[in-house]
């Protein structure tokens, strides 16, 4: 319900500044709105589809024993290299976490997991980095990146334990 309450907060207030700005501006959000949310109605369910039915046929004994939450530290490992060759965007990336964890998955392997997808994504970096940024600009990101996911995975198993989870 918070996160509902705040994104609607976020649009009226910049629904409210665009007019402020011009009606223009106003017209000119509401159609990217529109193109945004035929992208969406077309690309989510089928990404729910696919990681709910995903879920139901990942079996739990591999996925447990890979990255579950008794991996332990090499289960993060396990997750954050899952994680950086993970294809897609976040209608990809999120629906196939959250079948990780349904086909049991520890928490801090899927901190692991989304941290690396958004850091070290190999497809975006082969894509996108190297060929715009170069490969000076990619060796230094990565080099300066490659520790975060494992990192943010053993973080977040040491506030599960101090939680006492």
């Amino acid at each position: 319900m918070l996160p509902e309450i705040v994104l609607w907060s976020l649009a009226i207030a910049a629904c409210a500044s665009a007019y402020r700005r011009s009606p223009a501006a106003l017209a000119g959000g509401g159609r990217r709105t529109l193109e945004f949310a035929r992208a969406l109605s077309l690309r989510l369910p089928l990404a729910i589809l696919a990681a709910s039915f995903l879920s139901q046929i990942l079996p739990r004994a591999v996925v447990g024993a890979a990255i579950g939450p008794e991996s332990g530290a090499l289960g993060v490992l396990a997750a954050s290299l899952a994680g950086s060759i993970m294809p897609g965007g976040p209608f990809i990336a999120f629906p196939l976490a959250v079948s990780f964890y349904d086909a049991g998955a520890g928490l801090p392997q899927i901190v692991a997991l989304i941290t690396s997808w958004s850091v070290l994504g190999f497809v975006r970096i082969v894509s996108y980095e190297w060929p715009m940024l170069g490969p000076r600009f990619v060796a230094l990101r990565i080099a300066s990146a490659i520790t975060l996911p494992p990192l943010a995975g053993a973080i977040a198993a040491g506030i599960l334990w101090m939680a006492g989870r």
